[in-house]
């Protein structure tokens, strides 16, 4: 075969920044440089750009602007999240920082000590990416106790098994809208409005609700009000917009305690002068991944589906990791294992015909450890070292698929043998 341009077959790991979104950064680089904290014109600007971001990314989640706080990303929007609730005060905001725009709080957060609680249970799933799992197992050595539900064989739980497992120390859930290895979509609105009547039927505004939705904002629907959820992770970098930078929705009226101190911005919850061209590219990409979601999503739907059906046409004993390729799947994600090649090698050989994939979780992919989620929904290891995750994105074409497929037909035999 003839080497063709790059094929890029992994989008879950991380996309190229769209051009539009590039235009709407530049200016914030040199023109529009100003810290958005100070008084004078060149510092209003960055602050005006800030404000409509804000404003830009609440309309897609169908929220108000000051439920919006920026990060650095997903990793940090999670840990926000986790030890925000953690370490925070549970009720009235008394000792914390809450998310109200009603003055401004002009004290230090409390000492550990002072705000730890007695409710210390978090529910979540064996399947969640590492800047949901670490953080739980470190709250886990500090005396915390962890409850993962089971998923099923598609990576899939079941909502009202999440509602079983609430104590009445339970202070938060956390699960994931999409994951971003094997592709299921977790039942994130009905787990939520289960979990509405929880909170009625006893008396209370516990346990918080919090989902990553860093692979589900290119695909599915963000309105916080439809999923109810109180905390929503979302990643720049997974949605055609620069790298090292997200936000975390936070609902009205819960109080996190920061987990960055030295400064004011984002409402006392992450100090550190906001990235502004960061943050701008960011509010662009989502606006136009909101924009396209629906005519894309159609369209990859397809392809994913001719490239699973060509894949299985052509070789015998392959599996899909997941659930079918349909709803409860996104998009564009194929889990595949390939038994008898080891996946490293046909990731490698795949690279030198220009094509790009990945073994797995894109952001362990540096480790030796086998796929934890994989292995949580029973994938030995043989199997799981004979997995290849191709994750397509708006640029990729049938035709590119159709190469793909000949590239796989002339190294299987090969590495098999």
């Amino acid at each position: 075969m003839q080497k063709q341009k790059t094929i890029y077959l992994d989008h879950a790991a991380t996309t190229p920044v769209d051009e539009k979104v590039l235009k709407v950064m530049q200016p914030f680089f040199s023109a529009h440089f100003g810290n958005p904290s100070a008084l004078y014109s060149a510092s209003v600007k960055a602050n005006e750009a800030l404000n409509d971001a804000r404003r830009s990314i609440a309309e897609v989640l169908n929220t108000q602007p000051d439920t919006i706080i920026f990060t650095s990303g997903g990793t940090e929007s999670d840990n926000l999240a986790i030890f925000g609730i953690a370490n925070s005060p549970l009720e009235g905001g008394v000792g914390g920082v809450m998310n109200e725009a009603l003055k401004p709080h002009t004290h230090l957060p409390p000492s550990r000590e002072e705000s730890a609680t007695t409710k210390k249970h978090i529910i979540s799933i064996g399947i969640e990416h590492p800047a949901v799992l670490e953080p739980l197992e470190r709250l886990k050595n500090q005396g915390w106790v962890i409850t993962y539900i089971p998923v099923d064989k598609t990576g899939l739980v079941n909502a009202s098994e999440v509602i079983k497992a609430i104590r009445p120390e339970t202070i938060l859930i956390s699960i994931m809208f999409a994951n971003n290895e094997i592709g299921t979509i977790e039942p994130i609105a009905e787990i939520g409005r289960q979990l509405l009547r929880y909170r009625k039927e006893h008396n209370t505004s516990l346990p918080y609700f919090h989902t990553d939705a860093c692979q589900a904002a290119g695909y599915l629907d963000l309105s916080v009000e439809k999923l109810h959820v109180d905390l929503m992770t979302v990643n720049s970098g997974k949605i055609y917009g620069p790298k090292g930078v997200g936000c975390l929705y936070v609902r009205r009226g819960l109080s996190l305690e920061p987990q960055q101190l030295g400064g004011s911005q984002e409402k006392h919850l992450r100090a550190g002068t906001e990235n502004i061209p960061g943050i701008v590219g960011f509010a662009k990409a989502l606006e136009l991944v909101h924009q396209s979601k629906q005519k894309e999503t159609l369209r990859l739907e397809k392809l994913t589906a001719y490239f699973w059906q060509q894949i299985q046409k052509k070789f015998s004993h392959v599996t899909l990791n997941g659930p079918i390729v349909g709803d409860k799947r996104l998009p564009n994600n194929l889990n595949i294992t390939f038994p008898g090649v080891d996946g490293e090698a046909l990731l490698i050989y795949l690279d030198s015909f220009g094509i790009s994939c990945s073994t797995g979780s894109a952001c362990t992919a540096t480790t030796a450890e086998p796929s934890h989620v994989l292995k949580t929904i029973g994938l030995t290891e043989a199997q799981i070292k004979s997995t290849i995750r191709f994750s397509l994105g708006k640029t990729t074409s049938k035709q590119d698929i159709d190469y793909t497929i000949r590239a796989l037909t002339n190294l299987l035999p090969k590495l098999r043998s």
